[in-house]
């Protein structure tokens, strides 16, 4: 089973009190580097009338569900009419009747807008493997064209979307379309949940570069607990709000019960483009 918060099933857990990181300000994060400015106007020129957001990581298991369902979580409580988007799901299982997967019942559980799985999920395969690998086992080819139009269906029945991605930012879904495609082709603004673990600058610098290199705005990154037992952790942090051209929207500690409530008291995304209102929001 997948474990929203990248906890081992055998690790103890380590409960957190909310609290800021030390020297860094969550909102304009010390010596962060400038935008260049064709991305500032790129943000400036396509901000959304509505929430949206695609959500991606440095890599599998380091909290993408966990912050996406945090950030419906605070979206359904403002509110609005909030929906989640998985739209290649590996790791699904037969209940009911019917092929769940644990990513994606729980964006559907901290969301307020339910619509049938075969929209939110349109690519629900069982195999818990490369999305590449788990469909060429059902004989499925992963296309754009089902997702995008699932996703205009959603974005009509909804005030906010939460899309969230697979894996790290290039997952291959077929020989020609991967998971950093889909993000291209979504064109939305990107969260980047960045696993605080060993060599996690390297992985999210670089996913950084990919990012941008895609012509896709960063709106900002939260940082995930992945290994409670990392050293130094604080320090990474920092050196990666130096480094990150976006600003850090939280920090999510190692949490004794992983929940979308819970770990949305971590994380702010009030100065994002098309957030709504404050009031009324936990």
């Amino acid at each position: 089973m997948n474990n929203p918060n990248n906890l081992n099933d055998n690790d103890a857990p380590i409960a957190a009190p909310p609290a800021a990181v030390p020297e860094v300000d969550l909102h304009e994060p010390a010596h962060r580097p400038e935008l260049e400015p064709e991305l500032e106007a790129r943000a400036i020129d396509g901000l959304p009338s509505r929430f949206a957001c695609f959500v991606t990581g440095t890599d599998t298991e380091i909290g993408k569900t966990l912050v996406s369902s945090a950030i419906l979580h605070k979206l359904a409580a403002s509110g609005v009419r909030a929906c989640g988007m998985k739209p290649v799901a590996a790791g699904a299982g037969l209940r009911d009747g019917e092929l769940h997967n644990d990513d994606a019942d729980m964006l559907v559980a901290a969301g307020n807008v339910h619509l049938p799985s075969s929209i939110t999920t349109p690519y629900m395969l069982r195999e818990p493997a490369a999305p590449h690998i788990a469909a060429a086992l059902e004989n499925v080819t992963i296309e754009s064209a089902p997702i995008i139009a699932a996703f205009a269906e959603i974005q009509a029945a909804s005030d906010a979307v939460v899309v969230e991605g697979v894996g790290g930012f290039r997952v291959p879904f077929n020989d020609n379309f991967d998971s950093a495609d889909l993000a291209a082709q979504l064109n939305l603004p990107v969260i980047l949940v960045v696993g605080m673990r060993l060599g996690c600058i390297s992985h999210a610098l670089l996913t950084v570069e990919a990012i941008v290199a895609r012509g896709l705005v960063l709106a900002g990154w939260v940082a995930n607990t992945a290994d409670p037992n990392m050293r130094f952790e604080l320090q990474n942090i920092e050196a990666l709000a130096q480094r990150i051209p976006a600003p850090l929207l939280g920090r999510v500690p190692r949490l004794q019960t992983p929940t979308a409530a819970a770990a949305a008291e971590f994380i702010d995304l009030a100065g994002l483009p098309g957030w709504p209102s404050t009031r009324g929001q936990s």
